[in-house]
C-alpha cells in the first residue's frame, strides 16, 4: 500500500529537522513518534536507513580591533596613519631581516635591533610573519634621515632613503616596545626638522670617562640626535693623547685608541663627532708647556689663556695639532673656537698690545686693528681644516664688524651669546647670509656649578618656551631666517668641574636633552603637555 500524500509531505521537513537539530526521529502523519527508523510502508522497516552527515560548525566571528594609536616615542612621530589590526610584538623565532637591497649597508642597524629586542637576525631572507624587515629605498625617494614604518599582517617593514633614516625607524620601534611591549597596526611617516641635533661636551675642564661618553652616545642615538661636539682643549687641560706635542697633554686624558672607539660607536649610531681646539684664547694648558707663546700686554703682564698671534710659532703649534687630529675625527665638520680672545676685551687693544697692532698694520695696512689680526688668525686656521675637506665653524663672538679683514663667508657661526664684547644680536650674522647654529646660553647651557649667573636648564623650559628660532634670550628671529639655522645642541660646560659627578651630570641633562630632541625634530608645538612628556622621557630612558 502506498504512503498517503500527507505522510510523504511531512517526511522531508522532518529529515531536515533531524539533521539540524540532531533528532532521533520525527512525528509520523498521525503524530506518533517511533524509536526506529522511518518506514516506506505502514509497519514495514525501510531497507536502507538514512544516515545524517556530520554537522558543520558555524564559523568563528571575525576579530574586531580598535583603531590603533601612534606609538609613544621621543621625539614624537610626525605622521601616523591608524589602522585596525592586532599590531606587533616580539615573538619567539621572529627575526630582524635585512632586505636584499640593503644587505651589508643595514647589517649594523639590523643586528643592533635584534640584540635589543631579543630576536634573531637574517640577511637577504624573505620576511615571514612576525619578522621585522629593514630596507633601503632609492636615493632621493625621501628627505634625508626620513623613514616609513608599516605594521601590517603581523609583520613590520622599516624603509628609508638612507641608512640613518632606517636606523631612526628602528629607534621608534625600540621605544614603542620598551614602553608598551608592542606597536599598533598602521603606518608611521617621519623625518627631522633640523638637519643637525645634539650635545656639546666639555672634556677639557672635566675628565669624562670613555664609558660615560659612550653611554651618552647611545642615549643620543635613541633620541635621534646626530652630533656630538667635543671641546677637548682649554685653560685647565688638554685631554687627548698627542704625538706631535706630547708635552701639552694633561692627566687624565683619552688615548687615541679610546677616541677611535668613541668615534666608531658614534658612527654606528649615525652620530658625527665634531672636534674643537679653541684658539687663540682658551689655550692655557698649551701655554703651561710653551710659556714663550704667552700673550703679554705693554706692561709685560701675561694674559690668561691667550697666545701671541703676532708670533708665527703660535700658529705653527696650533696647525700641528689641527693636522694631527684630522685622521682621528673623519667627520665633515671642525670647530675652531675663536671666542673670548682676551686681547679684545680691553678698552684700547692697540695701546695695550702694541705688538699685535704692529702685526695688524704689517699684514693689512694702515688703519688695521687688533681685531683684524684676530680675524686673519681665524681665516688661516679655517684654511688648514678646509684643505682637509672639513667645514670650519667658530663661536659667534669670534666674528667682528667694521674692520679691514672679514671672516671667510663659509665659516659657520655657533651662536651662544650676545653678551660678550664684539658679539652682535643674531640678525647681524643672519643678515650677512651666514649659516648659524643655536646654542642659546639662556636655554641650552648646562654650566657645572652655575657660575656667572648661569642656572641649570630645565627640560620643561626648553619644551615649552624655546624653539630653534630663539637664538638669543627669549625672542625668536623672524621665520624668514629659518633655513639658515642648521641645528642646535645642548652644551655641557665644566667651569666648576667638581660641582657635579658624572652620574649627576647624566641625570641633570636627561630631560633637557629629551626636550631638545623633540623641539629639533618637529618645529610644531608639541601635542602632549609636559606633564605627560616628562614621565615618558624618564620611563624610556630607564628602559634603555
Amino acid at each position: 500500500m502506498r504512503q498517503s500524500r500527507k505522510l510523504r509531505a511531512t517526511a522531508w521537513p522532518c529529515a531536515v529537522m533531524a539533521l539540524t537539530l540532531g533528532l532521533a526521529g520525527c512525528a509520523n502523519a498521525s503524530g506518533d513518534r517511533r524509536a526506529g527508523p522511518p518506514s516506506d510502508s505502514a509497519g514495514a522497516p525501510a531497507t536502507t536507513p538514512a544516515v545524517a552527515p556530520t554537522p558543520t560548525p558555524p564559523p568563528s566571528p571575525t576579530p574586531s580591533y580598535a583603531l590603533s594609536t601612534a606609538p609613544r616615542t621621543i621625539p614624537a612621530v610626525r605622521e601616523f596613519e591608524a589602522a585596525r589590526g592586532p599590531g606587533w610584538k616580539p615573538a619567539q623565532a621572529a627575526r630582524v631581516v635585512v632586505a636584499a637591497g640593503g644587505a651589508g649597508a643595514l647589517d649594523d642597524e639590523g643586528r643592533l635591533l635584534a640584540k635589543e629586542l631579543g630576536m634573531g637576525f637574517a640577511e637577504g631572507a624573505a620576511p615571514q610573519r612576525g619578522d621585522v624587515e629593514l630596507a633601503l629605498g632609492a636615493k632621493g625617494s625621501g628627505a634625508p634621515e626620513s623613514y616609513t614604518l608599516t605594521v601590517k599582517d603581523g609583520t613590520i617593514r622599516i624603509s628609508g632613503p638612507d641608512e640613518a633614516g632606517v636606523f631612526y625607524g628602528t629607534r621608534t620601534l625600540k621605544q614603542a616596545v620598551r614602553g608598551a611591549g608592542a606597536i599598533g597596526e598602521g603606518t608611521v611617516k617621519d623625518r627631522p626638522y633640523l638637519a643637525q641635533r645634539g650635545l656639546n661636551l666639555d672634556i677639557a675642564r672635566k675628565h669624562f670617562t670613555p664609558e660615560w661618553i659612550e653611554a651618552r652616545l647611545r642615549e643620543m642615538g635613541d633620541l635621534k640626535m646626530n652630533q656630538l661636539g667635543l671641546h677637548f682643549s682649554d685653560d685647565q687641560a688638554f685631554r687627548i693623547e698627542s704625538t706631535s706635542h706630547p708635552e701639552i697633554v694633561s692627566t687624565p686624558h683619552l688615548t687615541k685608541a679610546q677616541v677611535r672607539r668613541i668615534v666608531d660607536l658614534a658612527a654606528s649610531l649615525h652620530i658625527t663627532v665634531v672636534p674643537e681646539i679653541d684658539s687663540p684664547g682658551h689655550l692655557g694648558a698649551v701655554l703651561k708647556a710653551h710659556p714663550e707663546l704667552q700673550l703679554r700686554n705693554a706692561q709685560g703682564r701675561a694674559v690668561k689663556g691667550a697666545v701671541d698671534i703676532s708670533n708665527p710659532a703660535s700658529a705653527k703649534l696650533v696647525d700641528d695639532l689641527l693636522r694631527e687630529y684630522q685622521p682621528l675625527f673623519p667627520g665633515p665638520y671642525w670647530h675652531l673656537g675663536a671666542d673670548e680672545y682676551q686681547a679684545l676685551v680691553v678698552s684700547d687693544p692697540q695701546t695695550s698690545f702694541p705688538q699685535l697692532a704692529r702685526a695688524a698694520t704689517a699684514r693689512y695696512g694702515a688703519g688695521a686693528k687688533v681685531q683684524d689680526l684676530a680675524t686673519g688668525w681665524l681665516n688661516d686656521r679655517a684654511a688648514v681644516v678646509r684643505a682637509a675637506g672639513r667645514q670650519p665653524r667658530a663661536w659667534n663672538d669670534g666674528f667682528f664688524t667694521g674692520g679691514v679683514a672679514t671672516a671667510a663667508k663659509d665659516i659657520q657661526t655657533e651662536y651662544w651669546t650676545g653678551k660678550e664684547i664684539g658679539a652682535r644680536p643674531p640678525l647681524g650674522y643672519l643678515s650677512e647670509g651666514r649659516k648659524v647654529f643655536n646654542l642659546n646660553d639662556e636655554f641650552l647651557y648646562y654650566v657645572l656649578g652655575e657660575p656667572n649667573q648661569f642656572t641649570y636648564p630645565t627640560g620643561r623650559r626648553i619644551y615649552e618656551q624655546w624653539t630653534p628660532l630663539v637664538l638669543r634670550g627669549t625672542t625668536p628671529v623672524p621665520a624668514q631666517y629659518a633655513s639658515q639655522i642648521l641645528g642646535a645642541r645642548l652644551a655641557i660646560w665644566a667651569d666648576l668641574a667638581n660641582a657635579q659627578t658624572q652620574d649627576q651630570v647624566a641625570a641633570g641633562i636627561a630631560r633637557p636633552l629629551a626636550a631638545l630632541s623633540q623641539k629639533t625634530w618637529d618645529q610644531r608645538p608639541p601635542q602632549q603637555p609636559w606633564s605627560t612628556f616628562a614621565p615618558l622621557a624618564d620611563r624610556l630612558r630607564t628602559a634603555g
